[in-house]
């Protein structure tokens, strides 16, 4: 076949555009296929707040000259307290950052196809061999890497993406001007990224403000419609009157201006992930759940699966016979599991905790976080059953059982799809 290469990847993401890019570095023939046109890109896909941390930046060789601005420190706001938290960060330009990667990409030797968009996986007996794209258009590879997303086409046909609509988180941001980063009332937001659980403006998620530079920042929120959406949240509202709301009734905004052209919005979904990998196949990115649960941190992790795919590509192709069956893709699963994600599961449980909890909960919880040790806090955020134990409260023993409840709701949903 004439159109054919080594590995083709659907999707221009970090994901898609880390995995050609490792890949073009070990001299492979790859060809990424990306919907939109080369003179719009990334306009549409600017879809991210774009936190991140030095050792992502360093893992992959990411310029400085991508981050808008570096943070020291990491704040979490509930509707009257807040913890802070000295940690070193990054706001990227996302839309600088995907440029960046698809140019290193190309400059490896990466082939890019732009306006072309894949509708479904060309297939012999079942396995994936190729894609077609733009109608009837068809290009073969002996691996196919899925990096579109949630909308997921190649992954949906081949039975291995399990997305519930259900679990699907959509978020709303704006670039603003004139904020007071250090408003009386509240924490110093100068050179950090702030997080905020308050049902009033993300019932069901949280919001957040990343200081940008200057008097700048990006300024958001997301949520699920879960159970804390359907409790609190008003029936008329959308996520972008949710956004307006906060912008008219926080005084750090009362100066505050929109930068033209600077909004973003997208979807992720929060939920485990299910197969990740079939014959000549692999899912990555957002296209299987790699946004971290809990923070919504999701450029590191989509980063840490395109490396995996990339990795696994390369035993599979080595080999003077290659072998590219299920059996031997299954090494990107492990990677998943124990390189891009670990402690997915824990890490779920405790979002689905956390957005249940009130918001006087919150507070008690930010005060509770105050008197941890650094070993702790990380023993949490990484997921440990014990160290979480140790905020646990006896109030808190309803909000378990709720959490159980719909755990079992769960359950039984799912045995009767």
């Amino acid at each position: 076949m004439d159109d054919s290469f080594d590995v083709v990847v659907a999707g221009a993401g970090p994901a898609g555009a880390q995995c050609a890019r490792d890949l073009a570095a070990r001299q492979y023939d790859v060809l990424v296929l990306e919907t939109e046109s080369e003179e719009e890109f990334p306009r549409q896909s600017n879809k991210s707040t774009g936190g991140t941390f030095p050792s992502m930046l360093a893992a992959f060789g990411i310029p400085d000259d991508v981050v808008m601005h570096f943070t020291d420190s990491i704040v979490i706001e509930s509707p009257n307290e807040h913890f802070v938290q000295e940690q070193a960060g990054g706001v990227l330009d996302f839309g600088a950052f995907k440029t960046y990667l698809v140019e290193d990409g190309i400059e490896a030797g990466a082939e890019y196809r732009f306006d072309a968009r894949v509708s479904k996986p060309i297939t012999e007996n079942g396995e994936a061999v190729g894609v077609q794209y733009n109608g009837s258009r068809e290009v073969y590879g002996d691996i196919v890497v899925d990096a579109t997303g949630p909308a997921a086409p190649l992954a949906k046909a081949l039975g291995v993406s399990d997305l519930k609509r259900a679990k699907q988180a959509i978020g709303i941001e704006y670039e603003l001007e004139g904020v007071d980063l250090d408003a009386p009332g509240y924490a110093d937001l100068t050179d950090a990224m702030m997080l905020r659980l308050d049902h009033e403006y993300a019932p069901g998620g949280y919001a957040w403000i990343f200081h940008t530079g200057e008097d700048t920042a990006k300024v958001g929120l997301c949520y699920i419609q879960n159970e804390s959406y359907q409790r609190y949240a008003e029936a008329r509202r959308t996520v972008d009157g949710y956004l307006q709301h906060w912008l008219d009734t926080d005084p750090r905004f009362n100066a505050a201006e929109r930068i033209e052209g600077r909004q973003h919005r997208g979807s992720a979904h929060i939920q485990p992930p299910g197969s990740l990998s079939t014959d000549n196949f692999m899912a990555i990115g957002d296209t299987v759940p790699t946004i971290d649960p809990l923070w919504g941190e999701g450029i590191h992790k989509g980063m840490r699966s395109g490396r995996a795919a990339a990795i696994t590509a390369d035993q599979c192709l080595i080999p003077s016979e290659r072998d590219t069956s299920a059996e031997e893709v299954s090494l990107y699963d492990e990677l998943w599991h124990t390189e891009v994600a670990p402690g997915q599961g824990a890490r779920l449980s405790m979002t689905e905790l956390l957005y249940l909890a009130s918001n006087e909960r919150y507070d008690t919880l930010l005060r509770d976080l105050d008197r941890l040790d650094t070993e702790t806090l990380s023993r949490i955020n990484a997921g440990s059953k014990v160290a979480i134990a140790k905020l646990l409260e006896f109030d808190d023993l309803e909000l378990l059982a709720q959490f159980a409840r719909q755990r079992l709701r769960g359950y039984y949903g799912r045995l009767t799809d």
